[in-house]
């Protein structure tokens, strides 16, 4: 590994686009509603939604982020025994991936969604927060090389700069930065100052980034703390937004959610949601430390492996029609593909990026994934409930590496998106749900911060009890 100077005209899309998506088209309905504007997508959501608020709803999708301002959410394609389907919120990423699996709007733009980010988003935050001639611009990153490098290189080429793409991995970092006393990032072989950084750095970002920094940072590494990589004070301010909302017909949809649960209490947990529940470790992404629980085998299994941490959040499993967990809203479970040849339905999701600009949100891009093994009639017949509901497609490997079982990604093209069965409508409250929930969790970044731009270390204690992550952060371990 070593810190590469991209340099402007170096944006090449087979370096940064899975194969099968350069040799892919949009699905006419995936492109018809990118193409909505942002009244004809409320008017139609109101339609369908007749309780809710039309102005409060433009008011969300208008506002203007400050530490979360590009952010992805997965979400799951659920109905219940009264056939009524919801895009249920799974979990929402901060600095997410998704641009190598988005085919191109506009075939003449091999930039994509890459651009879009870039010069919606970065440029005018850089614009607002990062002084001029003051360093360089950097893209830092601990998975994803091919994202990671597809936007140094869209940087390059709309600010005609040199950017630097630089790794910063957990136990690497060191060797290519150094951060001064003012929290001023250099590139560490030449003491370079970095007046602006474009962060892909996703796992336990708080543990090497201050939460304040000289260097202009998107996204602020708040964003993370306050949700954006933490599901514990993400589910915190889902129902703080809920609470918000309660008037006006909006909400976050979420399974039904326990938080700050220790593992000795986690049995009981799972027993009130009638022996069937999802345990997740708050702080892992990209599908690691997430538990499905459908047996007392795989409880026991759970409860013998050694965990690194105090508090743990417990949610109703989506399942099938015959084995979900029984919640308050009943049960629900997965809609899931259409048959396939061998009459196979597959638990899917989608994951939908979008971000913040001046003019409000914007829909940037989606694609979904499937399940390894497809879903059984009976719980009996299920050996390992992951293989059945875990989507996710990254595999972690020794030394920082990454791979990714590109089989199962599902393309929003012409052959994939019919297999998932989703209508324009649920594409739109697709995208709600997530603006939502991204809205919630940059709420709750700025009732973290003090008027100096510090974590307000008392509060977040409070809420997050966890002294094992509270030891990891930046600006609250003694080590630092």
């Amino acid at each position: 590994m070593k810190v590469i100077k991209v340099e402007p005209g170096s944006f090449e899309p087979a370096n940064h686009y899975y194969p099968k998506v350069l040799n892919s088209s949009l699905h006419p309905m995936v492109k018809y509603f990118f193409n909505l504007s942002q009244d004809r997508l409320i008017n139609r959501f109101n339609h369908m939604n007749p309780q809710s608020d039309p102005k409060v709803l433009k008011e969300i999708l208008n506002y203007r982020a400050k530490y979360l301002l590009w952010a992805g959410c997965d979400l799951f394609h659920v109905t219940d025994d009264n056939g009524r389907r919801r895009m249920l919120v799974i979990e929402t990423n901060s600095c997410p991936s998704g641009q190598k699996s988005m085919p191109l709007r506009d075939d003449n733009n091999d930039y994509g969604g890459y651009e879009l980010i870039i010069k919606e988003t970065f440029l005018p935050f850089l614009k607002r927060k990062a002084k001029k001639n003051s360093g360089v611009l950097a893209v830092l990153y601990d998975k994803n090389h091919m994202e990671a490098s597809g936007y140094a290189a869209t940087i390059a080429d709309l600010t005609n700069e040199d950017v630097f793409l630089i790794p910063y991995f957990k136990d690497s970092w060191t060797d290519f930065i150094e951060i001064d006393e003012n929290k001023q990032f250099y590139i560490k072989e030449t003491k370079t100052p970095i007046r602006a950084a474009f962060r892909y750095v996703t796992q336990k970002p708080w543990n090497r980034i201050p939460i304040s920094t000289k260097t202009t940072m998107l996204n602020p590494i708040l964003g993370c703390v306050a949700g954006g990589r933490n599901k514990l004070l993400a589910a915190k301010a889902y129902e703080l937004m809920n609470t918000e909302l309660a008037e006006s017909g909006l909400s976050i949809h979420i399974p039904q959610t326990m938080q700050d649960i220790s593992k000795a209490e986690i049995p009981m947990a799972i027993q009130t949601m009638g022996g069937l529940g999802v345990i997740k470790n708050p702080y892992s992404n990209a599908g690691q430390g997430v538990w499905t629980i459908l047996n007392d085998t795989e409880l026991e299994k759970f409860m013998h492996q050694e965990v690194d941490y105090d508090q743990y959040i417990v949610q109703s499993l989506i399942g099938n029609s015959e084995w979900s967990s029984s919640t308050s809203l009943g049960k629900q479970y997965h809609v899931g593909t259409i048959p396939n040849k061998r009459n196979q339905i597959f638990a899917a999701d989608i994951r939908f990026m979008v971000c913040s600009t001046p003019d409000g949100f914007r829909a940037v891009g989606c694609y979904a994934r499937r399940a390894r093994k497809a879903l059984t009639k009976k719980a009996s017949d299920v050996e390992d409930s992951w293989e059945m509901l875990g989507t996710n497609l990254s595999i972690k490997e020794d030394n920082n590496q990454w791979s990714s079982d590109t089989n199962r990604l599902m393309l929003m093209d012409s052959k994939d998106f019919n297999a998932l069965g989703l209508s324009l409508d649920q594409l739109i409250e697709a995208y709600v749900q997530t603006v939502l929930s991204v809205v919630a969790i940059d709420k709750m970044a700025a009732r973290l911060v003090s008027d100096k731009g510090s974590l307000k270390k008392r509060l977040f204690k409070s809420l997050n009890k966890d002294e094992n992550l509270q030891s990891e952060i930046y600006d609250l371990s003694k080590n630092k």
